[in-house]
């Protein structure tokens, strides 16, 4: 079942997988690059969910200027969503690196977390939201990304997310490519490990 219309304005509580997605430096691009660099990511992203076997059309998506935030149905895989999605997504960016008509080159950070939302005027609301940006947002994410300049993705998962999905095993995931790391914002201590490049 998909994120429709109707469940944004509702106000109804669902269980979610999040998905936010953010390009690196985009401020430091000019207006066409960012242009050139949203293009990008949208077939990255497009191309990287159709090769993992999931229907993008299906997802609640909100642009956000340098990304997506999405909601997708709570039937998802969620395990196909990290391993495949990834993957498929880490590939898509290292043929972007290689070429040479492309610009500008797009190195991304990734979040993904699940848990209760609802839907609201402008998009869905919940702590899950709030949860996966500031993970997304977290300092020690931006530095393995900029600490790794040959690595076009760090993906960061929840704590919970990590424990329920990624120590399975399912679909290839190996829960020793991730490392721990916390966050702090206003207040809150935010929990989760993250994973340079593809996490199979």
């Amino acid at each position: 079942m998909g994120i429709d219309g109707a469940f944004v304005e509702s106000g109804e509580l669902r269980y979610g997988h999040v998905v936010a997605v953010d390009i690196e430096r985009f401020s430091k691009l000019t207006a066409r690059d960012q242009r050139a660099a949203q293009m990008l990511l949208a077939r990255a992203l497009t191309r990287a969910a159709a090769a993992a076997g999931l229907a993008r059309e299906g997802w609640y998506r909100q642009p956000t200027g340098d990304g997506e935030l999405a909601v997708l149905p709570a039937d998802t895989d969620v395990a196909l969503v990290v391993a495949n999605f990834t993957d498929h997504l880490v590939r898509a960016l290292r043929r972007l690196r290689a070429d040479t008509r492309a610009h500008p080159k797009l190195r991304l950070r990734m979040a993904i977390h699940h848990g209760p939302l609802a839907g609201g005027l402008f998009g869905p609301v919940g702590p899950a939201l709030v949860v996966t940006c500031r993970l997304l947002d977290s300092r020690p994410a931006r530095a393995a990304l900029a600490g790794n300049p040959d690595c076009d993705l760090v993906l960061i998962v929840s704590r919970q997310l990590y424990q329920d999905v990624v120590v399975s095993g399912f679909r290839g995931l190996v829960s020793d490519r991730f490392q721990p790391m916390r966050t702090t914002v206003k207040g809150t201590t935010y929990a989760g490990y993250f994973c340079l490049g593809s996490p199979k």
